[in-house]
């Protein structure tokens, strides 16, 4: 080793980290005397007196002392405390074991005098698993070795273990995906190793925690019913268990994976009655301390589903709120899909949460499960039966009007604050201005952007990008780049940038960012929008089709005319969706005309040449590639060239979408068009 000025030296980690042969390798080549002992509880002072002797005759030496853990007598430990300190130059005092040595080392440590190499050091990456596992003939692909690496967390003895096991199997790959802690060798290694050693009140209170993901005294107290769980945890680490720091503090702990898996399954072979109780304390424990997940996942393990579904419906609409949908998501995915469909607040949750995601099919599946469950009956609260109506007016299948009529319904009913009404006045705002009174959509959308601003920030976002193409409708770019920068500002501080659902609000701002003279700024909204937007799964038609004019109408602006023909086509295609929007209509009307007119003015009729435009021509009948090369007289290796440019040239990927674009583009003539 290098460090050869360094007096002392810590090797603490669990069995089966190879300390021993560390130190075997770094003797064989090192040119110093290695005196080496096994030490445990009965050591003599006078042993380790005449070791240090020995050394001091014969120095630069290395003294080990192997198992230094199990050192106990306060004569040895202060043999160990002036020899650590006094050391000979070129000397080093080595203790390796499986728990802290009990020596005074904070002073060394201070002064550079001490090396520690614990776990962490030890354990050993997937290049390293990798070597390990060829040397007992197992060679897997890179995917198997990182699955064995996160298994086993880099326990050399764990990797090892798990070569043996899988090699022998016929399906390695498959063995591979199963291993875990409770098979056969590795069960006996741990048990022999750790288990063991340790005493039946300590392996109690290791068999029983394991429910637990983080072990501190408190939650460990309030599972296991008892008041000493710190000193048992300290003890626990101490004698070496394979227990893993989660501080710098000794008081936060957790199983390694390993050794958790088989303390899981000794629990329900040991005490399969008492796990469930062992879950319910923990959910308990952790609603108390604001822990809304950990509490949902231990009822629902510990069989205590009502109360998991308590504790979702209380928690899960505010965080949707806040733009935690993806911790709402973790949580539904505890339950499966049958335990939501049947109960109408798991299944509201899933609706809102399906909103916030911009998954159509999925708020429109699980509102129709929340309705099944509430409509005809006074079942359910206030509070539940005000998110069904929001979420079916978000729905937005039946046309614009119908949506503004439901959620003014619901806007009427649903109690002041949080969520609901903050949708409510949003979709009612939206309806107002793309029936065309847009006279009427500033007042519930400026009520929704203010009922949002804390307790929705996503939906404040939204009613301000609506403001922005109310203003720009009236000319009045001022005003709506003050609300296109409200709107991202919020975006950027709720955390809400990411949302599918935003695509809206970047589409707002690359329009007044490009009718303003920012064409830098406008262009990277507009990648943004589309962004979010191809991630939208059949969401409202309205916005899909709002959302795509939008970014039509910016392309425009920044002379993208590819972009805006494309945005264009997709958008009209959609409008059947929308027949009662006659805002809608009207921009689309606006944006062909002015695509066709920005067309005719560049001249150059996107780049296309002349051979191409012939070729284009021919695309939307059902020609043949052979047949359009034998009407045009040129070979069709040459109409396929056109083709291919003809698609680069109008961003588009097929023959049908090359015919819309170019329809749109106003490139084609009335009679191919039609």
């Amino acid at each position: 080793m290098e460090a050869r000025d360094v007096p002392l030296v810590l090797l603490v980690a669990p069995a089966g980290y190879g300390k021993t042969t560390l130190v075997a390798d770094w003797a064989a080549s090192d040119e110093r005397r290695f005196a080496w002992i096994p030490a445990d509880g009965d050591t003599p002072a006078s042993t380790i007196a005449g070791l240090l002797e020995l050394e001091q005759l014969a120095h630069p030496a290395v003294l080990v002392l192997d198992d230094a853990h199990a050192l106990r007598d306060p004569d040895v430990l202060a043999a160990l405390q002036e020899a650590a300190e006094t050391m000979p130059a070129e000397s080093q005092l080595v203790l390796s074991g499986r728990g802290e040595p009990g020596l005074a080392v904070g002073r060394l440590r201070a002064h550079r005098k001490l090396l520690e190499l614990r776990t962490g050091e030890l354990t050993m990456d997937v290049a390293e698993a990798a070597t390990l596992l060829e040397r007992v003939g197992l060679r897997l692909p890179d995917e198997d070795v990182d699955t064995l690496v996160e298994r086993t967390e880099g326990w050399p003895a764990g990797l090892y273990l798990a070569a043996l096991s899988v090699r022998a199997e016929p399906d390695v790959h498959a063995a591979v995906e199963s291993f875990a802690g409770d098979d056969r060798l590795v069960a006996e290694y741990v048990r022999y190793e750790q288990l063991a050693r340790l005493d039946a009140a300590q392996r109690a209170f290791l068999v029983r925690t394991s429910v637990l993901d983080t072990l501190t005294a408190p939650v460990c107290d309030a599972v296991l019913a008892r008041e000493d769980s710190a000193t048992a945890l300290a003890a626990i680490a101490g004698a070496g268990a394979m227990l893993v720091g989660l501080d710098r503090c000794g008081e936060s702990y957790r199983h390694h994976r390993l050794l958790g898996d088989l303390l899981r399954a000794e629990l329900r072979r040991t005490e399969p009655a008492l796990e469930s109780e062992l879950h319910q304390r923990a959910s308990a424990w952790h609603e108390r301390h604001g822990h809304d997940r950990e509490a949902i996942r231990h009822a629902l393990r510990g069989g205590d589903v009502d109360v998991a579904v308590r504790l979702l419906w209380s928690e899960a609409p505010g965080r949707i709120a806040r733009a935690e949908n993806d911790e709402v998501r973790l949580w539904l995915a505890e339950f499966s899909p049958d335990q939501i469909a049947a109960r109408a607040p798991l299944a509201l949750v899933a609706a809102a949460s399906a909103l916030a995601a911009g998954d159509g099919e999925q708020l429109e599946r699980w509102t129709a499960a929340a309705a099944r469950r509430l409509d005809g009956r006074r079942s359910g609260t206030r509070a539940m039966r005000d998110a069904l109506a929001v979420l079916r007016a978000a729905g937005g299948r039946e046309g614009v009007a119908r949506m503004g009529e439901e959620a003014a319904r619901a806007r009427r009913s649903v109690r002041e604050g949080g969520l609901w009404p903050a949708i409510a006045r949003l979709l009612e705002g939206v309806a107002a201005h793309l029936s065309g009174r847009a006279g009427e959509a500033r007042a519930p959308l400026a009520e929704g952007g203010r009922g949002g601003a804390t307790a929705a920030p996503g939906i404040q976002a939204l009613c301000l990008a609506q403001l922005v193409l109310v203003a720009v409708d009236d000319g009045d770019w001022d005003e709506a780049a003050v609300l296109a920068a409200r709107a991202r500002s919020q975006l950027t501080a709720s955390g809400s940038a990411h949302d599918p659902t935003a695509a809206l609000v970047f589409a707002a701002s690359a329009l007044v960012r490009a009718g303003r003279g920012l064409p830098e700024e406008a262009r990277r909204d507009l990648r943004s929008s589309r962004r979010l937007l191809a991630e939208l799964v059949d969401f409202m038609p309205w916005y899909q089709i709002e959302t795509r004019l939008v970014l039509a109408r910016a392309a425009l602006l920044l002379g993208d005319l590819a972009t805006a023909a494309g945005l264009i086509s997709a958008a009209g295609s959609r409008m059947r969706n929308a027949p009662d929007a006659p805002t809608l209509r009207s921009w689309l009307a606006a944006a062909q005309a002015e695509l066709r007119a920005e067309t005719l003015a560049s001249g150059d009729s996107y780049a296309l040449t002349k051979a191409e435009l012939r070729v284009l021509q021919l695309l939307p009948t059902h020609l043949s590639v052979p047949a359009i090369a034998g009407r045009l007289y040129v070979s069709p290796n040459t109409v396929k060239t056109h083709v291919r440019a003809v698609y680069r040239k109008l961003d588009a990927s097929s023959r049908a979408e090359a015919v819309a674009h170019a329809s749109a583009a106003g490139l084609l003539d009335d009679a191919q068009a039609a």
